[in-house]
């Protein structure tokens, strides 16, 4: 068993996983006053160009806001730059950080888009199974065949996301206006991507469940 835990916590260092107690109650207050407009009481935010946050690893979401506030901080050099979350972080401490992600990853997301029967094939052919001559990793190799992720590797959880979110992350990892991605995987990945790609890998990704 010391051996299995020495194992665990090597792998969350080298993944750059945080890992974090929260107080739910505390940040169901946080969520409240700062969250709510934008991803609401339970973390499925009903505006689709805004993240559902229910049901995240706790980890990420943890990881996501120190980066935010890093980002605002440095002038966008560091972490993750935006001009509409880095006005959200700035007035949270790390407590209250742990605290939120703490009360959204024990929330449950709700249901994604529906795909046809087209899109459905095509894109479980990509998310499972990548394309090796234009080098594109599988998206299941890191975020599960569920889009379930990998808690203590860092990788978050997809299955029903907005796919509009999805998009224009993807979108971002590809142009390099988001940068905060472990090693550069995503990135690596994303340049590789068409628009064609990227839109039918949204699609199913937020159908997954």
């Amino acid at each position: 068993m010391k051996k299995l835990a020495l194992t665990l916590s090597v792998l969350a260092a080298f993944s750059g996983t945080v890992q974090a107690q929260g107080d739910e109650a505390k940040g169901q207050q946080v969520a409240t006053t700062t969250c709510l407009a934008c991803h609401g009481m339970d973390g499925n935010s009903m505006v689709p160009m805004y993240p559902k946050l229910a049901g995240q690893h706790q980890g990420y979401l943890l990881k996501q806001l120190k980066e935010f506030k890093q980002g605002a901080m440095s002038g966008g050099k560091e972490g993750r730059n935006d001009p509409i979350m880095a006005g959200m972080v700035m007035t949270l401490n790390e407590e209250q950080m742990a605290d939120v992600s703490a009360f959204y990853a024990s929330q449950t997301i709700s249901a994604g888009a529906q795909v046809d029967a087209e899109t459905q094939a095509k894109g479980e052919k990509l998310y499972m199974g990548g394309d090796a001559q234009r080098q594109i990793t599988a998206c299941a190799a890191c975020h599960g065949p569920k889009g379930e992720g990998m808690n203590l590797a860092g990788y978050p959880s997809l299955a029903g996301q907005h796919p509009d979110y999805i998009k224009a992350q993807l979108e971002k990892f590809r142009s390099g206006a988001r940068a905060n991605d472990l090693n550069g995987m995503m990135t690596g990945v994303a340049k590789n991507l068409r628009d064609e790609d990227i839109s039918l890998l949204s699609q199913y990704i937020s159908s997954l469940k």
